[in-house]
C-alpha cells in the first residue's frame, strides 16, 4: 500500500503538471479560453457513454493486468504529445484526438487502479485507504501544478508531458509488485467464483456482455442507498462544490480582490483538501446518512461565504467548507466502493462515472447561469439554500416511511413464524 501510494502520488502530480500545461497549450495554438474549455470537455465526453463498458470490463478481466495496461496506454498518449509538441507538429484537431483517447482508456483505467488499491489492504481498512488515496491526490494536485510551472519555464512545454509519460510508466512498473492483503484474497476468491457461476448462467442465455452491463446498470437502479448518494451528491455538485468558478468571481468582484487575493483563497481550499483527507482516512463506518450531514453543513457554510463582508472573512470560512467537501467525497467513496458485491464494483463504478459526468458537464454552465441571474452572492447563498432544503426535504421524507411489524402469535410453531415473517 505504501508503493501504490507512492506511484500514484507520482501519477497524480505529472497529470497535473499536464493539465495545467494542456490549457496554456491550447492557448498558444488558439488563442480561446472557449477552445481551452472545449479540450477539457473533450478528455471527459467518453465518460458519459463509455465508462459503463469501462467498469464491465475491469469486472471481467484480471485486476493488476488491467491497471498496468491502461497506465502504460496513458503513457503512449503522453510520450506521442510530448514529440508533436517538441516537433512542433501539434494542431488543435491532433490535441481533441489525444485527449479524447484518454478519457476513453481513463473510463478503464480510473475504475481498475480504484479497486486495485482497496486490495492491498483488509477489508475493514478500505475506508481509510481511500482517505489516503484522497490526501494523494490533493498532494499530487498541488505537487504537479507547482511543478508545472517551473518545467515549462526551464525545459519546455513538452518536457511536462514527458515527465507525465514517465510516471505512468513508474506505475506500470510497481503494479506487478503489489501483493494483495491477506483479507482482500478471501474477497478476490468470492469474487473469481461468482464471476465463474455468472459466466455459467450467462452461457445459457445470451451474450455475456450486454447481461454484464445491466447486471451493473440494475445494481445501482434497486439500490437505495446508492440512489440516495447521487441525489445528495447531484445536488451539491451543481448547486455548490464549483468553487474555484463562484469564488473566483465573488473574490474578483464584490469583495474588490485581485488575482493574488484568489490564489490566497484557492491555497486555502487546496489545504482544507488535505486536512479533510487525512479526517476522512479515520472514518470506519462512512454511511449515506454522514454523507448527506456533511452537505448540507457544506451547503450552510457556502451561504455564510455568500455573505461574507470582507475577504478575511471569506478566508475563514473557506477552510471548513473545503474540510467538509474532502471528508464528504471520502465518506461517499468508500460507501460506493464497499456497498456493492465485489463481483459487481466495477460496473457499479462505471455507472457512477457515468453519472459524475453529468454533473461535471452540466454544472458549471449551470451554476454560471445562476450567477449571470442572481451574481455571485446570490448563487452561493440560493445553491446553498437549495441543497439544505432539498436535503431536508429527503430526510424527512425518509423519516416517514412506516415499516409494519409482523406479529408472532405465542402458540405458532417457530418455523411457520419465521415463514410468516420472511
Amino acid at each position: 500500500m505504501r508503493w501504490w501510494s507512492v506511484a500514484n502520488f507520482v501519477s497524480n502530480a505529472g497529470t497535473w503538471m499536464q493539465l495545467t500545461v494542456q490549457n496554456l497549450l491550447v492557448l498558444q495554438i488558439t488563442g480561446s479560453a472557449a477552445a481551452t474549455g472545449l479540450s477539457m470537455s473533450v478528455q471527459a465526453a467518453p465518460a458519459l457513454l463509455m465508462s459503463v463498458l469501462g467498469g464491465a470490463a475491469v469486472d471481467r478481466w484480471p485486476r493488476k493486468l488491467t491497471a498496468a495496461v491502461s497506465q502504460a496506454l496513458l503513457a503512449v498518449i503522453a510520450f506521442t504529445t510530448a514529440t508533436l509538441v517538441a516537433l512542433d507538429r501539434l494542431d488543435m484537431t491532433t490535441l481533441m484526438v489525444l485527449a479524447a483517447v484518454t478519457g476513453m482508456v481513463a473510463t478503464v483505467d480510473n475504475p481498475a487502479c480504484a479497486l486495485l488499491g482497496n486490495d492491498l489492504v483488509p477489508a475493514e481498512d478500505v475506508p481509510s485507504a481511500i482517505g489516503v488515496g484522497a490526501l494523494v491526490f490533493n498532494a499530487g494536485r498541488l505537487a504537479g501544478a507547482a511543478l508545472a510551472g517551473v518545467t515549462v519555464g526551464f525545459l519546455g512545454t513538452a518536457a511536462a508531458y514527458f515527465a507525465n509519460g514517465f510516471s505512468f510508466l513508474f506505475v506500470t512498473a510497481v503494479i506487478p509488485f503489489l501483493r494483495p492483503a491477506a483479507g482482500a484474497v478471501r474477497q478476490a476468491a468470492v469474487r473469481q467464483a461468482a464471476v465463474r457461476q455468472a459466466a455459467v448462467g450467462r452461457a445459457a442465455r445470451r451474450p455475456a456482455s450486454g447481461t454484464s452491463v445491466r447486471e451493473g446498470l440494475a445494481f445501482f437502479a434497486r439500490r437505495p442507498r446508492l440512489l440516495a448518494l447521487a441525489g445528495v451528491t447531484g445536488i451539491s455538485a451543481v448547486f455548490g462544490r464549483n468553487y474555484g468558478l463562484t469564488l473566483a468571481v465573488l473574490v474578483t468582484g464584490p469583495l474588490a480582490g485581485g488575482a493574488g487575493a484568489f490564489g490566497t483563497v484557492s491555497t486555502v481550499l487546496a489545504a482544507g483538501g488535505i486536512v479533510g483527507a487525512v479526517l476522512g482516512a479515520r472514518l470506519r463506518r462512512p454511511s449515506v446518512r454522514l454523507v448527506g450531514a456533511l452537505a448540507a453543513t457544506g451547503a450552510l457554510l457556502q451561504i455564510a461565504a455568500g455573505l461574507s463582508p470582507s475577504l478575511a472573512m471569506l478566508v475563514v470560512l473557506v477552510l471548513p467548507m473545503a474540510v467538509v467537501e474532502s471528508v464528504s467525497d471520502t465518506a461517499g467513496t468508500a460507501v460506493l466502493q464497499t456497498d456493492p458485491p465485489a463481483h459487481l464494483r466495477g460496473r457499479v463504478l462505471g455507472v457512477w462515472g457515468s453519472i459524475g459526468t453529468v454533473w461535471s458537464l452540466g454544472g458549471p454552465p449551470a451554476l454560471g447561469l445562476l450567477m449571470e441571474l442572481a451574481g455571485p452572492r446570490g448563487a452561493l447563498i440560493t445553491g446553498g439554500a437549495v441543497i439544505a432544503l432539498s436535503l431536508a426535504s429527503g430526510h424527512l421524507l425518509q423519516r416517514r416511511r412506516v415499516t409494519t411489524p409482523v406479529a408472532l402469535t405465542k402458540d405458532a410453531a417457530p418455523q411457520e413464524a419465521l415463514q410468516t415473517a420472511a
